[in-house]
């Protein structure tokens, strides 16, 4: 687990780094910074579904996952329950609209540093072959990406570290105790699913279209759940 604490830290360090230069940066800089990870979201998670569309097995399984898994969402309410932890969160800030701004940081933050095969194939490799260069690479990434997130978006930035620490320490159990489980093909399907989100939170951020990226967040469980039914049968 060490890649992970190291990834987890990394983004921490980050965080704090960015959100101390965030004071000395002026409101019009911001709204460019704003702009700016928009746009990189949006291109990212554009990215990550062209590439990995070619390499799926099952190329209706994320239209499924994506209508199963906002439905679900929006069922239990996930973009207001999070929208609500984050304004506790960020009481301090007296702000109404920072918080808001807060929770769309969040929720992009925690989707690029979540989904990507750094991410995901690394806790693997450290499970299986004692090798953490993946997440060390991944921890550099993410230090970066940290940085500029919380110049944007400030310190509440540095709760998007627990939630990778969590999500990079299921796949690491996963593989320890089932490793035939782990496939290259639920890789690609989390990666499909995942490109979708964080292009719909560049989307939100940029102003285009308030797509609740939060609420469609449980359609990166639909392609588990698939492989777990698919690997028992």
């Amino acid at each position: 687990m060490i890649g992970t604490i190291v990834n987890t830290a990394c983004i921490i360090a980050g965080s704090l780094l960015g959100a101390t230069l965030k004071r000395g940066i002026k409101p019009q800089y911001q709204t460019a910074l704003y702009n700016a990870m928009g746009l990189c979201a949006f291109v990212l998670g554009v990215n990550a579904c062209v590439q990995n569309l070619p390499k799926s097995d099952y190329p209706v399984l994320f239209v499924v996952s994506l209508a199963v898994g906002s439905l679900v969402g929006y069922v239990l309410r996930l973009s207001e329950r999070f929208s609500f932890l984050v304004e506790k969160l960020g009481k301090k800030s007296g702000n109404i609209k920072e918080k808001s701004s807060l929770a769309e940081g969040l929720s992009t933050g925690i989707l690029l540093y979540c989904v990507g095969t750094l991410s995901m194939l690394g806790p693997v490799m450290s499970a299986l072959n004692d090798d953490n260069t993946y997440l060390f690479s991944n921890a550099t990434l993410d230090f970066v990406t940290s940085a500029v997130l919380a110049s944007t978006y400030g310190f509440g930035m540095i709760w998007a570290a627990p939630v990778l620490f969590l999500w990079q320490g299921m796949f690491y159990l996963i593989a320890i105790f089932s490793s035939d489980f782990i496939s290259q093909s639920l890789m690609t399907e989390l990666s499909i699913v995942g490109g979708v989100l964080i292009a719909a939170s560049g989307m939100s951020i940029l102003g285009i279209k308030d797509c609740k990226a939060v609420n469609m967040m449980p359609s990166l469980l639909i392609p588990v759940f698939f492989f777990i039914i698919r690997f028992f049968l």
